[in-house]
Order: structure tokens, then C-alpha cells, then sequence
């Protein structure tokens, strides 16, 4: 019965046959074939990766049929879809160096097809009950893992903006008693983070209703970590001032220079005051799988909160980020909402617990990917992109007219002429145009008031070998010769 129900469906006559993978296998060879033919496609461009610049010389127009009448044939389809590939973006180039942009890991890939399949609803248990059990499962020993305490949990969400304003969401919540009521008229309560802090600190204050201007920049030193004593002086500076500290953030990898904030100083600071401490390890968060380099992240330990990237460095496919809490519990006592839609169940159904409702399979990937590598190998390609960058910024040293910003805590370097050889944001530019047109593709962030040449180095194909063409790029560039240092 299912299977005739199948095929004399009416829709048959109005929209294509593989439209649909047809559930009692009537269409499964010619998926089957549509699949292959996609896939190969999609592998042939991915694995000639190399063989292509890292930017698009000259994005074509990609014909736009979706308002057409009738279907598009599927070779046209694919005729496009692999023109679009082609004007994308290319990072898993190894030249690709300027940004926090993983080519994916295989099993990801994988994971995502299959979630995508599956359809499910990460909303409810009842939605996506095997799901569901494995992202609590998994986020628990995450916790753990980053050394939280034995009630420790946490979710996945969208990207590290919605996993800072989920976290000071409930650091608010906690700090003002505002869950239900909201936050009160005159109220005055400021988030304390670096100057360097990502602008999601920035976007979640306005989104909470407190306004960017609640969000107080504490000054860094030399090296871009955050200065403890300065820290204090603010604190002392509010309360004395009748002001409610809601939140200190920690930065563990700052989005320029990659540095980490002084967490156990800035923790003690956090827990003499009473007040949440949340780390944004969105990127730096990874040191903690490396047995050589966790030590930087000594101190997240002592976190409230922390939020952690796997879609960085370690290479899952966008998006997964996970959110993780010192005790779960605050989070179903100050965030929660319950969907009366949704039955009962002793395990947390994960869409009231999350700014999300609809939620995507994001776990699936992770888990795939994490079990794929093992810890092991995630430690070894975080330790490769450090001695990396070490690498690189000891190239910078050997060479008079360049500067580190500072020396690195993780794979990312920026450099820029030193500022005494003249206009530096002029030649830095110009470096970062001809480095273009060499194939290598750095990014070109303003910080400390100049512009830098950032190196982000993440791909795993990316060696020493690639970093000595750049410089020698950059020597031919500048009219310097290593060649008796070497």
C-alpha cells in the first residue's frame, strides 16, 4: 500500500521525480545517480583546491531561474552550482592565511549531509530523541573536559555572537534578578571586558538593554592581554559609583592578535566581587586539546560560563559552537522557557534552553568529527598552527623593517613595517595588494591605531615551506635580502 501511495502520487506529474528521496525506495537509483554526479562535482573542486588562487579574480553572475515556471533540469542545476563554487571563496588553499576560516574535516562534511537527510528538530526530545541525548552527552563531557565542575553542561547554538549574548543573557538575569520581570528603570549595571574583546560583548549589551555604553573597555598590555590591576580599579570604580558589575569577560584568543587574557588574575578578581565570570574561548579554546599548549588556559577552569568554536580550529563545518555552564542548573533556573507544546521529559528539551528554537543538527558533525580525530589528533593540528606561528614571527625578527605586534599565544601573527620606515599603513597595503597577486591571501585589520598584515595560520596543508614563499615575497617586495642570515 505504501509503495503504490508512492508512485501514483499526484505530485509526481508536477514537480520532478528526484525531487524527493521517495521512502519506499521507488526513486532510489536515480538519487543515487543525482547524488553522484553532484558529489563528484563538489570533490573534483575540493580537491583542487591548491590549484586555484584563495580569492575569485572576477565573480561571474550566477543565473537566477528560482522564479521560473517550470523546474530547471538538474544538469544546469549542477552547471551552476559548480559555477558558484568556482566565485567562491577558496580556504582550504593553503595560501589562504587571513582568517579564522577552516577548510572543514571530511567526516563533518559527512555529518552535515546526513543531518541534513535526517531533517530533525534539535527543538524537543520528543523532536530528536537520540539526537538530543547525544548533545547533552557530549556537551557534558566537553565541560569536563575544559575542567568545570561535575554539574557542568552545556548546548550548542549558531555561532559564538548568540553564545555571548545566551551567556551574559544569563549572567544578567543573574545578577539583576530580571528573568521575569525585566530589567528595572534606572537601573545602572556594566559588563567589564578587554579593549581588545570581540564586538559580540558590544552587541549582546545592546540587544540585553543595557547599550553598548554599559559595555567598559579595560586597557591591555603590551603583549594584547588584558591588565588585571586595571580590571580592579573599574570594579572598585563601580561600586563606589552605586554600579552593578553584571559580567567580567575573558578573552581566551583575540580576534586580531590571538592573545589570551590573564584568567586565574582576572577569575580571582571575578570571585572576590561575586561577580560572573564568563571566558569567550571561541577561538583559543582549542589549546585545551593540545597537551603542550592547554597550560595557556589555565584558569577557565574557574569560568561561569564559557563559549567554545569547534567550527574554528577544530575544522567542524559551520556552524557549531558550543555554550557550556559551571552549574546547568542556573541555566534552567534564570533562562528557561517552557514550550507547552512540547511533552515532559527528563531530559532537557534543548530549544527552551537556547535563544534558538528551531535548532539545527549541529551535534551530529561535531560528534562525527571529534570521534574521527580523537583528541590526539585535534591537539596535534592545534600544536602544528603554534609552532607555526612561532615559526612566522621569528621570520618577522630576522628582518629589520618588519614588527610583530606581539608575540603569539596561538597560530594567529600580526606584522607591519616598523614605524619609523615612513607611512606603514601605506606600504602595508600596498605589501597586502601584491601578496594578493602572488597568490596568498592575508587580512588587513586596524589595531592600535595602524593598520597590521594578519596571518591566521589554520590550514592544515599550510607548512613552513608556505610561510618562507610569503617571506621571500614580502623580501622582494621590499627590495631585503636574508640571504646572509640564513
Amino acid at each position: 500500500m505504501t509503495q503504490s501511495r508512492c508512485r501514483d502520487n499526484p505530485l509526481n506529474r508536477a514537480v520532478p521525480t528526484d525531487a524527493f528521496i521517495a521512502p519506499d525506495e521507488s526513486n532510489k537509483r536515480d538519487i543515487e545517480l543525482l547524488f553522484a554526479d553532484a558529489w563528484r562535482r563538489v570533490l573534483n573542486h575540493l580537491s583542487k583546491a591548491s590549484q586555484r588562487p584563495p580569492m575569485p579574480s572576477a565573480p561571474s553572475t550566477i543565473q537566477m531561474d528560482v522564479m521560473n515556471r517550470d523546474p530547471v533540469p538538474n544538469n544546469v542545476l549542477l552547471d551552476q552550482l559548480e559555477s558558484l563554487l568556482l566565485n567562491s571563496m577558496n580556504q582550504a588553499n593553503p595560501n589562504y592565511i587571513g582568517h579564522m576560516d577552516p577548510m572543514p574535516t571530511t567526516f563533518s562534511i559527512i555529518g552535515d549531509m546526513a543531518a541534513a537527510g535526517l531533517n530533525n528538530n534539535m527543538l524537543s526530545v520528543e523532536m530528536s530523541p537520540v539526537l538530543t541525548s547525544l548533545e547533552n552527552d557530549l556537551m557534558k563531557l566537553m565541560a569536563r573536559y575544559f575542567g568545570l565542575e561535575e554539574n557542568s553542561g552545556g548546548v550548542l547554538l549558531n555561532g559564538g555572537t548568540l553564545g555571548n549574548l545566551q551567556a551574559l543573557a544569563v549572567a544578567r538575569n543573574v545578577a539583576l534578578d530580571c528573568h521575569k520581570k525585566g530589567v528595572a528603570v534606572g537601573t545602572k549595571s556594566v559588563i567589564l571586558t578587554s579593549v581588545d574583546a570581540h564586538v559580540s560583548i558590544q552587541k549582546a549589551a545592546m540587544l540585553l538593554g543595557l547599550g553598548t555604553d554599559s559595555v567598559v573597555s579595560i586597557p591591555v598590555d603590551s603583549h594584547g592581554r588584558m591588565r588585571p590591576e586595571a580590571l580592579k580599579l573599574e570594579v572598585n570604580k563601580a561600586q563606589q559609583c552605586g554600579t552593578k558589575v553584571m559580567a567580567i569577560v575573558a578573552t581566551a584568543g583575540t580576534t586580531i592578535v590571538g592573545n589570551i587574557d590573564p584568567l586565574v588574575a582576572i577569575a580571582k578578581i571575578a570571585h572576590e566581587h561575586d561577580i560572573w565570570f564568563h571566558v569567550d574561548a571561541a577561538y583559543g579554546g582549542a589549546l585545551q586539546f593540545s597537551s603542550c599548549y592547554r597550560t595557556r588556559l589555565v584558569g577557565i577552569e574557574f569560568a561561569d560560563s564559557i563559549v567554545f568554536n569547534p567550527q574554528k580550529w577544530l575544522f567542524v563545518s559551520r556552524t557549531c559552537v558550543a555554550l557550556m555552564f559551571r552549574n546547568l542548573s542556573v541555566l534552567e533556573d534564570h533562562f528557561q522557557i517552557r514550550a507547552p507544546y512540547m511533552l515532559p521529559s527528563t531530559v532537557p528539551n534543548l530549544g527552551e534552553l537556547t535563544v534558538q528554537g528551531t535548532r539545527s543538527t549541529d551535534i551530529l558533525k561535531l560528534w562525527l568529527s571529534l570521534s574521527h580525530l580523537g583528541t590526539k589528533g585535534c591537539g596535534t593540528l592545534v600544536e602544528q598552527g603554534c609552532k607555526l606561528a612561532s615559526y612566522a614571527d621569528n621570520c618577522v625578527r630576522l628582518r629589520p623593517y618588519l614588527q610583530s605586534a606581539c608575540t603569539p599565544d596561538t597560530n594567529l601573527l600580526c606584522f607591519s613595517r616598523r614605524l619609523h620606515d615612513g607611512d606603514s599603513d601605506i606600504w602595508n597595503q600596498q605589501l597586502h595588494q601584491y601578496l594578493s597577486e602572488q597568490g596568498f591571501f592575508l587580512s588587513l585589520p586596524t589595531y592600535r591605531g595602524i593598520r597590521w598584515l594578519r596571518m591566521v595560520l589554520l590550514n592544515p596543508y599550510t607548512t613552513q615551506s608556505t610561510v618562507d614563499r610569503l617571506f621571500d615575497a614580502i623580501d622582494i617586495f621590499s627590495g631585503f635580502s636574508t640571504r646572509t642570515s640564513r
